[in-house]
């Protein structure tokens, strides 16, 4: 309540808008209320979508100690073309060529660094006569092909009922007959999942996944298959990531 900050240019700038604690949770309300969700102290953090695409997340107490907090997270309307994230010729027809040639590729880098806009940007390689599926917990990906499925997973309502997982959505995916499946983050046991989908012809698929190296990454999907719970020694997954990953991009 009474700040506000947006981000410019990697810095966040203080902005003239002053909101007190009810008219945050009002705001928000509207928003979320045709998606039947509720922001209150039985249920105080939500995740929403914007019309134009944009993120939602919101606290309020008891969780958020001095009052609401609202975060919007913001996406180009117009997609940013490969050239535009620093690379020479060379390495964009190198890029274009990996995703052209069906390699399963995962996109690496920390918090808010550009994973999801190079992802937009790599699916433009995409032959147009393919058909993608894209799973994600909240719809970010705005891919710049004809023939796209979008899958949005769905939290539990209020009562607790209701929930779809992106594992679940994965698993729904291969039941439709995908050209190559697109996991617009993996970050809990849906990443064995998406291994087996690579594994089993599914070529050419795209994910993202938070990490400050290629090698930690591969580290992460490690980490991240023994979330799935289903016991595999080590190396069993070593080998399911080395026969699915074929490149990762930092």
């Amino acid at each position: 309540p009474g700040l506000a900050y947006v981000e410019r240019h990697g810095t966040l700038e203080r902005v003239p808008l002053s909101l007190d604690a009810a008219e945050i949770v009002r705001l928000v309300g509207r928003v979320i209320a045709p998606l039947g969700l509720r922001l209150d102290r039985a249920s105080p953090m939500v995740d929403a979508r914007l019309a134009d695409g944009s993120r939602l997340h919101a606290v309020v107490p008891p969780l958020a100690i001095d009052g609401p907090c609202v975060t919007i997270r913001r996406f180009r309307a117009r997609p940013v073309p490969m050239e535009a994230f620093g690379l020479d010729a060379r390495g964009a027809r190198l890029l274009t060529w990996i995703v052209d040639a069906g390699w399963n590729v995962l996109v690496a880098g920390g918090t808010s660094t550009g994973k999801t806009t190079l992802l937009n940007a790599l699916s433009a390689a995409v032959n147009v006569d393919e058909r993608v599926v894209t799973i994600e917990e909240t719809a970010e990906l705005r891919l710049a092909r004809p023939h796209v499925v979008r899958l949005e997973a769905r939290r539990a309502n209020a009562e607790g009922a209701g929930e779809v997982t992106v594992r679940e959505l994965v698993r729904a995916a291969l039941r439709m007959r995908p050209d190559r499946i697109v996991v617009g983050e993996v970050r809990g046991a849906e990443a064995l999942d998406m291994l087996q989908a690579m594994n089993t012809g599914h070529d050419g698929s795209l994910s993202t996944v938070h990490a400050n190296s290629p090698t930690d990454a591969l580290a992460r999907l490690e980490t991240l298959v023994l979330f799935a719970g289903v016991g595999l020694p080590a190396q069993v997954i070593r080998a399911q990531i080395a026969a699915a990953v074929d490149a990762v991009i930092q």
